[in-house]
């Protein structure tokens, strides 16, 4: 049975931040307003992780979780199968969820006062983290060509002091959703080995990769990273689970593994017994074929919110590779942000993320959710045509 995307979930009263918590941070209400900011998708998972759920409940005890085995395997399936990453079991730890994996390598792999490295405009998280651990975001900001980012080494290599500990990348990148290339790849690994930085690669987004693209893991196209590799992943992203705070770290080289075990042991972190569960249940047969209905969906969306906002008078959608965030430069328009913010939320009631809060870059730009029922997105850009339609 397919699953049915078009199907208007009502998430209001659920204690849900995508929706319930958005009147208190953008001012629009649940009521009429649209949520697409927080990047959780307003659809089901698969049945494979309803079933799960469901007789765990029927079983009736929630103890501690012991043996990881099923859930590594199911780990180690999903990179082969999906990726061709052939990993080692024995690499998997487990963490609650990918913002805390990073933190977790900001505290083994820096002391305070050391430089994180970011690509800038980037996932707002990073420096949320950094700034909470008392080390230094250090901005190195993309280069915007022609409406698409790439990476200028030479400039990231002037800004460089020594201070730099670990470089923060995010592959597929978000917001602007680029899928780095080999090439692309390599050059992050031959700069973090210039200037002896750890590389932690955030690859929550991997199989939400859009037809035309390719997503490769970092340890395929740069081998010899591996001494220097902690790559971040979870199945929130890909299944709609970010409730389980459940994300995995996959580090193949042992002397990272055992810094990075020490410190989660520092801090007392174990797994979540659903949330392993559910990553066996979602890496599984029946979650590949629920994903690739949810691309083919995400990417019908895609088009449709790329069409609207390219409509608008001085906006331009950054064509997306990956992700089901729209990331839209709106400088064109002549507004000021407070502007923007007016006619988006207060005219158009739909609650999006800030541009200035991803860093250096994105002061111009707004960050659209579109993984919600294809109804919504469509209003969405009819709302968007009415609050800007005096540029028209």
């Amino acid at each position: 049975m397919s699953p049915d995307f078009d199907e208007i979930i009502d998430r209001r009263g659920t204690h849900c931040s995508k929706w319930d918590a958005m009147e208190g941070h953008y001012g629009v209400s649940p009521e009429d307003g649209i949520a697409m900011w927080v990047a959780d998708m307003d659809f089901r998972p698969p049945q494979s992780v309803q079933a799960k759920l469901e007789a765990l409940v029927a079983h009736g005890v929630y103890g501690y979780f012991g043996d990881p085995s099923a859930t590594n395997a199911a780990v180690a399936w999903w990179m082969q199968e999906r990726h061709g990453w052939q990993i080692e079991e024995s690499w998997i730890r487990y963490t609650p969820g990918v913002v805390t994996g990073a933190a977790l390598c900001i505290h083994a792999f820096s002391e305070p006062g050391d430089g994180i490295v970011v690509m800038s405009p980037v996932y707002h998280a990073f420096g949320r983290i950094i700034r909470a651990a008392r080390r230094v975001a250090v901005e190195c900001q993309l280069a915007d060509r022609n409406g698409r980012y790439e990476m200028d080494f030479d400039a990231w290599d002037a800004q460089m002091t020594g201070r730099e500990k670990v470089l923060l990348l995010c592959s597929p990148h978000n917001p602007g959703g680029r899928v780095w290339t080999a090439e692309e790849l390599r050059g992050v690994a031959d700069f973090c080995a210039r200037h002896d930085l750890v590389l932690v690669s955030d690859e929550i987004h991997q199989d939400i990769v859009f037809p035309g693209q390719r997503f490769l893991a970092t340890d395929l196209a740069a081998p010899e990273a591996r001494e220097r590799l902690v790559v971040l992943g979870a199945t929130s992203k890909t299944f709609n689970l970010a409730g389980h705070h459940t994300g995995h770290a996959i580090i193949p080289d042992d002397k990272l593994r055992q810094a990075y075990s020490a410190a989660m042991a520092g801090l007392g972190i174990s797994g979540n017994a659903f949330g392993m569960h559910m990553i066996e249940a979602a890496y599984s047969p029946e979650g590949a074929d629920w994903v690739d209905a949810l691309v083919d969906y995400l990417d019908g969306n895609r088009r449709l919110i790329d069409a609207g906002l390219n409509g608008l008078p001085g906006v331009r959608s950054m064509p997306l590779e990956a992700t089901y965030l729209a990331w839209a430069d709106f400088s064109g328009t002549g507004m000021g942000h407070e502007e923007l913010l007016r006619r988006v939320e207060k005219q158009a009631r739909i609650a999006v993320n800030h541009g200035p809060t991803f860093g250096k870059g994105g002061e111009s730009f707004l960050r659209f959710n579109f993984a919600t029922p294809r109804a919504r997105v469509e209003e969405a850009v009819a709302r968007l045509q009415t609050a800007f339609s005096d540029l028209q």
